[in-house]
């Protein structure tokens, strides 16, 4: 099924819930016409989810970016496997990564440090830029836009699929890391970058926790990739424009020089999941993290609803 016959096919579901709607108003007199506006209700916008969810994880580019963070771990654990092996190479490096050698499990957070500056956020990025400029060109969301689901639900359903998508991503690299780690290392108790040492099946609920934290941060960029494509009806312009924003924020975050704005960038606290990996564990870091994602949502979500709501949709 392309992604016109989906969206055709959401629209005819849509449709024929507004038609039984507007059956509702016949009498023995006759037909009543029914005015206003349809009542928004949660099967409805189940079937938008339903459908945001299809169309985004059934396209070949969700599927490749995927496979790549996926193979992120198994590169990092064959690397760090050579390099603990060889006679000639210490195992030293950050910390992640010289505990890895001690204990498999530790290769989650190791590819979780290295996945998160860069290689999600860029799939975070593609995903949401693309959420509503892709289909504007490819004119697929003017047929959603005659149904009667409505721009703010039809939103809120991008929003929510790539929120699902973040923890999708993020479970790609954890999943696989662990498997990977499993595979190279040791397992067992685990020694915390605070030096304490916790049981196996504590630390594995900590990469649980870690993961959810970390996907949870992107949650901030989704919003602002998803207001960046409701501005133009270029899939790729949008998508282009929210990597590069991201790689933008990066670099300012790495300045000194601008302490002044650095704890309101959305990407500087997301390191912060560190701290979990201490006993007692540390959530000031976190807390300020989650916090400021949930100010970019509510401001570049209320952005991307004015733009979208009264956009002229000619696509």
């Amino acid at each position: 099924m392309s992604q016109a016959e989906a969206t055709g096919a959401a629209v005819t579901g849509a449709a024929a819930t507004g038609a039984g709607t507007a059956g509702a108003g016949t009498t023995g007199a006759g037909t009543v016409p029914v005015t206003g506006r349809r009542p928004q209700t949660a099967s409805g916008f189940l079937a938008l989810f339903r459908n945001e969810l299809h169309l985004t994880f059934r396209r070949m580019r969700t599927k490749v970016l995927l496979g790549i963070l996926a193979l992120l771990p198994i590169l990092i654990g064959v690397v760090v496997k050579l390099n603990t092996d060889s006679p000639h190479e210490g195992g030293g490096g950050p910390s992640f990564i010289a505990q890895t050698t001690q204990n498999g499990l530790f290769l989650v957070f190791t590819a979780l440090a290295v996945a998160l500056p860069v290689f999600l956020p860029m799939t975070v990025g593609v995903v949401a830029g693309d959420s509503v400029a892709g289909e504007a060109a490819t004119g697929t969301l003017r047929y959603l836009l005659v149904a009667p689901a409505g721009r703010t639900r039809l939103l809120a359903a991008k929003f929510t699929a790539g929120l699902v998508f973040c923890l999708a991503a993020t479970a790609a690299v954890a999943v696989t890391a662990l498997a990977t780690g499993a595979t190279l290392f040791p397992l067992g108790e685990v020694t915390l970058i605070s030096g304490d040492t916790i049981g196996f099946g504590d630390a594995l609920l900590r990469a649980v926790l870690v993961a959810g934290v970390v996907a949870v941060s992107l949650a901030g960029l989704v919003a602002i990739g998803l207001f960046v494509s409701t501005l133009t009806g270029s899939g790729i312009a949008a998508m282009a424009a929210t990597v590069g924003l991201v790689i933008t924020v990066q670099i300012l975050d790495a300045f000194p020089q601008l302490d002044a704005i650095r704890p309101f960038l959305f990407t500087h606290y997301w390191m912060s999941f560190s701290d979990l990996l201490r006993e007692p564990m540390y959530w000031d870091g976190v807390w300020k993290d989650l916090g400021l994602q949930a100010a970019y949502v509510a401001v570049f979500g209320s952005a991307a609803w004015a733009r979208f709501t009264s956009r002229d949709i000619s696509a």
